[in-house]
């Protein structure tokens, strides 16, 4: 990598802000093409390669970079599983957009922000100063007529009500929770990903409530899958309610899979893109629509997508339906798993 690696992280969006290490202050760049850009699912340590350049800079050298000015990026938060990927890709092929998806060094900061751990010691005002500053830094792209979009990872909707705080815009992905259950049920990889998330999950979820649910060991196997939509359905109402100047459009990804091409089209314009429908129509008629948008790899369709959720459903009925009335429970006590329910059900 050039020592001149100021020069080009002013200059476009070359040089990416990988990983942060808070205890030293300091900030892996790695060095990407716009291609590698466009092709990546995840910008974390997945993409790390032995043909990838990376050097490690001082956060301070970073920050005294001038940079030119740069347009707020727009985000799609979501709510896990519910083809936020999918739709990332399929708005990255618009030339206006240039598409981020799950950066990495976001995460590091949603960590903090939720579990506010000792050893960073960052005060708010601080913590406000660096996420201002990752997001200046992720704002850089490679051509004039573009503009960011970042998929963020559903760990990161706890920075949506600060990122969106400033006339912010974004996308909100969700599924029923009926659906989302079936989903999650579906593979062994998302249960397990369940099982692991339920302590972190019920913490974020007291933090709404203001009091405790319950201890993961007396959750079934679907009220454990049912943490992961209270909880990010929860953080993303908040946001909404907390952030009046956003522009926010939800939308269900079981109705964006029923009308793809027009659902894409409402994505676009609520980014302030004019995608035409014989657009919309060539690019869900692609290859993007009929593989597996994190492993694109492998094949993945909307119809085996329902084949595996029906089957799950079957399969866990019993769990589901005690599940669902659980959820109702909860309602009654909190307002705020009531507003997420609702919401659910009135944005389809």
């Amino acid at each position: 990598m050039s020592n001149d690696w100021q020069s080009l992280f002013a200059k476009d969006a070359t040089l990416f802000p990988h990983l942060a290490d808070l205890l030293k202050d300091q900030v892996l760049l790695s060095t990407m093409s716009e291609e590698r850009f466009h092709q990546a699912s995840f910008l974390d340590q997945r993409i790390f390669a032995p043909d990838l350049p990376r050097q490690i800079v001082a956060w301070a050298d970073i920050e005294s970079v001038s940079l030119p000015e740069l347009s707020k990026p727009q985000y799609i938060f979501h709510i896990g599983h519910v083809g936020s990927t999918l739709v990332s890709r399929l708005l990255g092929e618009l030339d206006s957009i240039f598409a981020l998806r799950e950066p990495a060094i976001l995460r590091q900061l949603a960590d903090v922000h939720v579990n506010k751990p000792d050893d960073v010691g960052w005060t708010s005002d601080e913590q406000a100063k660096r996420l201002g500053q990752v997001e200046q830094w992720l704002s850089r792209v490679f051509h004039a007529n573009q503009r960011v979009m970042i998929k963020a990872s559903s760990f990161v909707s706890p920075l949506a009500r600060p990122l969106l705080a400033d006339n912010g815009t974004a996308l909100f992905l969700f599924a029923s929770l009926s659906r989302y259950l079936q989903t999650i049920l579906a593979g062994d990889a998302s249960k397990q990903e369940a099982a692991a998330l339920a302590d972190l999950r019920l913490f974020r979820l007291a933090q709404h409530c203001g009091q405790t649910l319950d201890e993961k060991e007396n959750l079934s196997l679907a009220q454990t899958a049912a943490l992961g939509w209270l909880c990010e359905m929860a953080t993303l109402c908040d946001a909404k309610n907390q952030s009046p100047d956003a522009t926010i459009t939800w939308m269900d990804f079981d109705e964006f899979l029923k009308e793809p091409a027009a659902q894409l089209q409402l994505a676009a314009s609520h980014f302030g893109r004019n995608l035409s429908p014989d657009h919309a129509q060539s690019l869900i008629s692609g290859p993007i629509m009929s593989s597996y948008s994190k492993a694109p790899e492998f094949d993945y369709s909307a119809s085996l997508r329902e084949e595996l959720l029906s089957e799950a459903a079957q399969i866990h009925a019993d769990d589901i339906k005690q599940t669902l009335l659980w959820v109702d429970q909860l309602a009654r006590r909190f307002p705020i798993i009531a507003a997420a329910i609702t919401t659910a059900e009135t944005r389809r």
